[in-house]
């Protein structure tokens, strides 16, 4: 059983699950499993350096960017040579600025394509957002403002928006919600087919005076959403022709994000 090496306790965890019975007749049962949570590197912690060797664990592939290569054992089973340093990057500037963590996932769900997902998350802000307007002591001066999502930046990914993450990873569906959502695109230019399930889903655009066109925002390489789609072709190629992506400027000035914070040694 493997131990940590700071604490020697066991590297497990438990997993429930429901397991079906055989007999319809009979219910099912709830079972626990103790199985294995090892991240093992491979070189020899601090963020880039063993607690138990002191030895430097950073890899520096041919690109010049640093990694912690490790080998990982869980209940889905091992993978060898996984880059661990990105997570541990996230969770070191989750920790100094937890607000953020609803947002980050907001990035992730328009990765994967997953609408439902995104517009939950929306919705479950809005929730936050009326709740403290009506209660103003639940917001105490000096508290951290609550963060558009919409229009969130990736303080550790090259400053992407939602939009520009979606474009990076093909997902058509997050765009046009994206648009919906966040922009000051004519409502005549959204086909039917994505209109009637938005509004079935709940996707319903407010008023977008005062707030930033997310189409506007651009990333680390001051590149716009339409610019990035422009750059990648293939599918984008005729939402830049139908100018779907063209930056609107509207006179308001862009939202400026915190850089992380640097650790301290």
């Amino acid at each position: 059983m493997d131990q940590c090496k700071t604490c020697n306790k066991p590297l497990t965890v438990i997993i429930d699950w429901v397991e079906e019975a055989d007999d319809s007749d009979q219910s099912s049962v709830s079972l626990e499993n103790e199985v294995p949570d090892s991240v093992e590197l491979q070189y020899a912690y601090e963020m880039t350096q063993c607690p138990c060797c002191s030895k430097d664990v950073l890899n520096h592939a041919a690109s010049e960017e640093e990694q912690i290569l490790c080998n990982v054992k869980n209940e889905g089973g091992l993978q060898e040579g996984f880059d661990i340093l990105p997570i541990l990057r996230e969770e070191s500037y989750l920790k100094a600025f937890p607000e953020e963590r609803k947002a980050r996932a907001f990035l992730e769900f328009c990765a994967a394509g997953d609408v439902g997902a995104i517009l939950d998350l929306v919705k479950g802000r809005e929730d936050e957002d009326e709740e403290s307007s009506m209660n103003p002591s639940g917001n105490p001066e000096g508290a951290a403002k609550p963060i558009d999502v919409l229009r969130y930046q990736d303080p550790l990914g090259s400053l992407d928006t939602g939009l520009h993450v979606a474009i990076r990873n093909g997902q058509e569906d997050v765009v046009w919600l994206l648009l919906l959502l966040a922009s000051s695109l004519e409502p005549h230019r959204f086909p039917s087919n994505v209109t009637q399930p938005a509004e079935i889903l709940g996707a319903v655009r407010e008023d977008q005076t005062g707030k930033v066109d997310v189409r506007v925002l651009e990333n680390v390489e001051r590149r716009t959403a339409e610019q990035l789609a422009q750059k990648l072709g293939g599918k984008w190629e005729s939402w830049s022709a139908d100018g779907l992506l063209k930056p609107v400027w509207d006179g308001i000035l862009p939202i400026v994000f915190k850089e992380m914070a640097p650790s301290s040694s």
